[in-house]
């Protein structure tokens, strides 16, 4: 059993808000936002400095959701955390709404950066965490969430050599190593062979832990942050789809059609999930 039972409750929280968000518009990337879940709750509900009451807050922690299409999750998570109400998540992706399927920094309060071209997500990291040190902000840190598939990028591998130079100790990056993709499964798409042993050569500091476990995450995030002048590279090992029944039986579930009837059993067996862990 978990020690951390309140991230645990805040991540079946976070996962039947998001199954609720996507319900409600019939299609989304439910895949890839399942398998984010425990680590959100870990980010917010323990690691990141933030004041939902003052989202640019100079000296705050940011995210860079670089795989941008699992936004209704984030959205979902700050939700939560009070920096806007949860009503919104019904408007998600449609007309005026201040939450569109990828993350964008100029409609959604709490988002630290406008993401979703895959790959581009570890550049604006690196900046973000250079900046900081170039302004004394030594407190701050910058977490940054990249998909498997992404990975695919060149680009990943220039922020990867460029962080490992400036040694970029106050970036936390974290792949989601759900094993599927766009167009299938990330083997036989491109098959990137062991992440841990990539980026060690690149010079980071590398772990890979249950991505579904929220003590192995948040103890893989304190071991980073107790070591300097490498950035942190945190492998996690997910299931895409991970809490949602419908999600984790079709493949590829990169984004998917549903019914409200189709949904709906899902929803349920998430919330019997949460009430299960408010009462472990």
């Amino acid at each position: 059993m978990e020690k951390n039972k309140e991230l645990r409750v805040f991540a079946e929280e976070i996962r039947v808000e998001t199954l609720k968000e996507l319900a409600h518009l019939g299609f989304g990337h439910v895949g890839g936002c399942m398998s984010i879940v425990e680590l959100l709750a870990v980010l917010y509900g323990k690691e990141m400095r933030y004041d939902p009451q003052n989202p640019n807050w100079e000296e705050r922690d940011k995210l860079v959701m670089s795989k941008g299409h699992a936004g209704p999750a984030v959205y979902a998570t700050l939700a939560l955390k009070g920096f806007f109400p949860k009503e919104a998540l019904l408007t998600l992706n449609r007309g005026g709404t201040s939450l569109p399927s990828h993350c964008d920094r100029n409609k959604t309060p709490g988002v630290d950066m406008t993401t979703g071209s895959l790959g581009q997500g570890i550049s604006a990291a690196c900046g973000l965490a250079l900046g900081n040190r170039i302004l004394g902000r030594n407190d701050s840190y910058v977490y940054l969430v990249m998909g498997d598939g992404e990975c695919d990028e060149g680009q990943v591998w220039e922020g990867a050599a460029f962080a490992a130079h400036q040694m970029l100790d106050h970036l936390i990056a974290f792949v989601d190593w759900n094993k599927q993709q766009l167009d299938g499964a990330c083997e036989d798409v491109l098959d990137l062979g062991d992440m841990v042993d990539k980026f060690t050569a690149f010079g980071w500091f590398v772990q890979k832990v249950d991505g579904h476990n929220v003590d192995a995450v948040l103890a893989a995030i304190e071991a980073g942050k107790a070591q300097d002048q490498k950035p942190v590279m945190i492998i996690l090992d997910t299931v895409k789809g991970k809490g949602c029944e419908l999600a984790e039986h079709t493949f590829p579930c990169h984004h998917i059609k549903f019914t409200a009837e189709q949904i709906a059993p899902s929803i349920e067996k998430a919330q019997a999930a949460l009430e299960a862990a408010r009462r472990a």
